[in-house]
């Protein structure tokens, strides 16, 4: 009995080690210390729901990288719902975690609870969206009306600059696509109203035709490019499908581009298109906005002609700023992502290489 009670505990203190030294790498382990950090820290993260292909890999990627940096994460779902993102915060405040990241589900409505955080001590991180009057430009620091001092850093994608490649990618290849028409009829898919992705793509998108950022409806200023139709989707694929399917009973023979501001929309447009009786791709050129999975399958077989890439794969330079911030290191307002532009002629070729 003594020589076997010997054998447990000398096999115990050996899996014990292999544990700690997974966690000293970090791995999953409990143990161990943040990389880049003499203690393991504690990151509450709210993010706004699981509505995409995109929003899903993003999620994934933040938890992916706080495994590998030994980040103690404390995640939130707030299934869409700008309520329990503040509420999810403010619990964050409570267990004094070291520092906050959220995406915020609308622009509006952060200073009162992000000024809570700054009277905390907790730094915070805005990721893929921003909040409104932000230029994400070095401010001031002592003008606390400036929204840029509300928040640590940002870190995203520029969601006017993607409206305005979905503008340049669509003035130089329509006319080629369909040729012999003076002017070309647009309907948009918009995201979730009032969030910076909604609003910067539907802007950036306006300013390269010339067309005045606050007007749904309008012409280009060449003439050549008319919005007939937008009204939002709510980022989400059945949504997409039911109002390409109101767009198609109002006007059935008008459209020839669908501008959808993200890759689930413009699938879920494709099966209204398709069960309408029309050619997608063909008969009405499809544009989205992520090039996620899905779209790149959509591309390949031929149902969607081009996706403008807006990177989810976030998590890494989630945990490597949050490590930053908290050694007093100095980080940029904002922190850009890198991306592509995608359609039927390379995505092909880069979809077996694509992680999302």
């Amino acid at each position: 009995m003594k020589k076997l009670l010997a054998i447990l505990l000398v096999l115990a203190v050996a899996s014990m080690a292999f544990a700690g030294g997974g966690g000293q790498q970090g791995g999953a382990s409990s143990g161990g210390v943040t990389r880049g950090m003499n203690r393991k820290i504690v990151m509450g993260y709210s993010q706004i729901g699981a509505e995409s292909e995109w929003r899903t890999a993003c999620t994934n990627s933040v938890q992916a990288a706080a495994k590998e940096w030994n980040i103690d994460l404390r995640f939130s779902d707030a299934q869409q719902q700008q309520q329990n993102q503040l509420q999810a915060i403010r619990t964050f405040i409570q267990q004094k975690v070291d520092i906050i990241a959220f995406t915020p589900v609308v622009e509006t409505g952060w200073e009162a609870i992000l000024k809570e955080c700054l009277d905390a001590g907790i730094p915070t991180i805005c990721v893929d969206r921003s909040i409104e009057g932000s230029d994400r430009k070095a401010a001031n620091p002592n003008d606390m009306t400036d929204p840029d001092n509300w928040f640590t850093c940002f870190i995203g994608s520029d969601m006017e600059q993607e409206g305005n490649r979905v503008a340049k990618w669509m003035t130089a290849n329509v006319p080629k696509l369909k040729p012999g028409k003076s002017v070309y009829n647009i309907a948009e898919l918009q995201g979730t109203v009032g969030s910076s992705a909604m609003t910067g793509r539907f802007k950036g998108f306006r300013d390269t035709l010339g067309i005045p950022a606050a007007t749904a409806l309008g012409t280009s200023s060449d003439g050549k490019y008319k919005i007939i139709l937008s009204q939002t989707g709510d980022f989400t694929r059945a949504q997409g499908k039911q109002v390409m399917e109101a767009f198609l009973k109002s006007n059935p023979n008008d459209i020839d581009v669908l501008f959808a501001h993200n890759d689930d929309m413009a699938i879920g447009a494709i099966q209204a298109i398709q069960e309408a009786g029309k050619v997608p791709a063909k008969d009405i050129i499809i544009i989205g906005v992520d090039a996620v999975k899905g779209a790149f399958e959509a591309m390949v077989a031929g149902t969607m002609n081009a996706s403008i890439e807006c990177n989810p794969l976030l998590g890494p330079q989630v945990m490597e700023t949050a490590v930053k911030i908290l050694n007093k290191q100095a980080v940029e307002k904002w922190v850009v992502s890198n991306e592509s532009d995608y359609d039927q002629t390379n995505a092909a070729a880069a979809f077996p290489s694509r992680q999302y």
